[in-house]
């Protein structure tokens, strides 16, 4: 199973923290810097670089 039958989902909250979750469950929040960062870089990807980009902020990149 992959990031195209699985994909990640994310948003943005009030105070600029960044959730990804991954079948209805956050498995992730990145905040401050880094979530400043993976906002910019979300914001200029497209699909397939978005699931890259949330992958390799979850840490999931490898599987």
């Amino acid at each position: 199973m992959g990031l195209t039958d699985d994909p990640f989902d994310w948003r943005v909250t009030q105070d600029r923290q960044v959730l990804i979750s991954r079948r209805g469950r956050t498995v992730t929040t990145v905040r401050g810097a880094s979530a400043e960062r993976l906002i910019g870089r979300l914001d200029r990807a497209d699909e397939e670089q978005a699931q890259q980009l949330l992958a390799r902020a979850t840490g999931h990149y490898k599987h």
